[in-house]
């Protein structure tokens, strides 16, 4: 049998400019060149839209979303007047959600309808729920009936939820049909169908899905072959679940597209997945953030917004740093007498501070992943007591010589101080670098949102009473 081999080179080559004279828009990592950028900006500057829109038609939507960040808000507004209403569409969906909020301002109304319905109903609904109210009514007053009412039906589940998040555009076919009724139904419909799917989602009278045909099989299969004798079970997800719940069971089952159905077990809508890359990638940026004591900021929040989302954070820190000050406190006559504790001290709460952050993130990620639960907590957190036990064993003698030495002259039991106070900050930061997130977790809380934040005090609190407190008990 003769194999043919395709080269892809050019499916995936960087996107040319539409001249000849222009480089190319990306380089080699797929990337806007500063160039490409730079020629977008002086003709938004000289007003120049079929310059712009030349620049622009042949890009992908979400090269057309990457630039709009690379742009200052008055650029955008220049730029966003002469995308055509296809690729404008495309562009919505994949824009950072300070810069769609802008962007939606600067559209006219009767512009967004038409682009609006080019897309999926998903996408559609993700993009007028940004809208403000008054611009909302107007929007979809201008579109047609039908795909009006896919999108308020979409802005009826909640924020998060299985139903926001789902498209109602799903290609469904009956038990008793065969392989040729499906494929020539396909064939009829035309643009009626999704855009992309993968399977064929085979439901009863009631039109409750009872397995799934992928495209794959179905081409396979003799015309003759009924959908039920080559269906397979599916996954169904509820119209109510949480996306983040919705990732897992993608990522663990391994799916391309799933049915969401009702409370009546009723199909009304597909997830497939590239939106759950989507999540996937949203989630993670968000926890990362959180782990930072930062608010959800992209490249359109302003100086103001980024303001209001750190300084809370800021002010515990604080807070909490005037608490391991007053540790110090207590300790001052001793600090007066032994003048190296004060050069020493910062070491043991900084060692310990990194080592919690460290189980802290391992913990997050194990918990986000649905990899640690109460059924291996207990050991888990033996697990990071003995990792912590470890590292102090190995750091504990090179600390300890290296501050014997410096400090000979005063005391050389300093370097025995300093040891035994980083072995036991450091079982302390993996104490609660472990129990902080498990304990927000049970409570119902984001561990990623303030865990960092009592790991850091936790951990700067101990370090400096327990070397403090040995100096005091062993040097004086």
């Amino acid at each position: 049998m003769e194999v043919r081999v395709f080269s892809t080179d050019h499916a995936f080559a960087p996107a040319e400019a539409p001249d000849n004279e222009d480089h190319a828009a990306l380089d080699e990592d797929y990337v806007l060149t500063p160039a490409f950028v730079e020629k977008v900006v002086d003709a938004a500057d000289d007003g120049d839209g079929m310059r712009l829109r030349s620049l622009l038609e042949d890009l992908h939507p979400a090269d057309v979303a990457d630039l709009m960040g690379f742009l200052t808000a008055e650029h955008r507004a220049v730029v966003v007047l002469w995308l055509p209403p296809e690729l404008l569409a495309e562009t919505l969906p994949e824009l950072d959600d300070g810069i769609r909020e802008e962007v939606l301002e600067r559209v006219p109304h009767g512009t967004l309808a038409e682009a609006l319905q080019e897309l999926d109903s998903d996408d559609a609904a993700a993009v007028v729920e940004d809208l403000e109210d008054d611009q909302r009514e107007r929007v979809l007053a201008a579109m047609p009936e039908v795909e009006r009412a896919a999108i308020e039906s979409s802005l009826g589940y909640a924020e998060e939820s299985a139903g926001r998040l789902m498209q109602r555009e799903v290609m469904a076919a009956p038990q008793f049909w065969s392989v040729g009724d499906t494929i020539d139904h396909i064939r009829k419909q035309g643009d009626d169908l999704p855009e992309l799917f993968f399977d064929i989602y085979v439901v009863d009278p009631v039109n409750r899905p009872v397995g799934g045909v992928a495209i794959s099989a179905l081409l396979r299969a003799a015309r003759s072959a009924r959908l039920t004798d080559l269906m397979e079970p599916v996954n169904e997800i509820a119209v109510d679940q949480d996306q983040e719940e919705v990732a897992y069971i993608f990522e663990k089952y391994h799916l391309i597209s799933a049915p969401v159905v009702d409370a009546g077990g009723r199909l009304v809508g597909q997830i497939t997945v590239d939106d759950i890359v989507n999540i996937i990638q949203e989630e993670n940026r968000e926890d990362i953030l959180r782990l930072a004591g930062v608010a959800d900021e992209d490249r359109g929040s302003s100086v103001a917004e980024i303001v209001r989302g750190r300084v809370p954070w800021l002010a515990i820190n604080l807070a909490t740093a005037a608490l391991g000050a007053s540790v110090i406190g207590l300790f001052e006559g001793t600090i007066q007498q032994i003048v190296a504790l004060a050069v020493l001290m910062p070491i043991v709460s900084a060692i310990g501070g990194n080592a919690g952050t460290q189980a802290l993130t391992v913990t997050v990620r194990a918990l986000a992943t649905r990899e640690l639960n109460s059924a291996n907590a207990t050991r888990t957190f033996l697990r990071e007591l003995l990792v912590g036990m470890a590292n102090g064993l190995i750091l504990a003698p090179l600390i300890g010589v290296a501050a014997g030495f410096w400090f000979r002259d005063e005391n050389w039991k300093i370097g025995l101080v300093i040891g035994a106070a980083m072995i036991l900050n450091l079982l302390v930061a993996a104490c609660i670098g472990v129990l902080t997130p498990l304990t927000l977790s049970k409570l119902k809380f984001d561990p990623a949102v303030s865990s960092a934040v009592f790991v850091t005090a936790t951990t700067d609190f101990f370090g400096f009473l327990i070397f403090l407190g040995l100096a005091t008990l062993v040097l004086l």
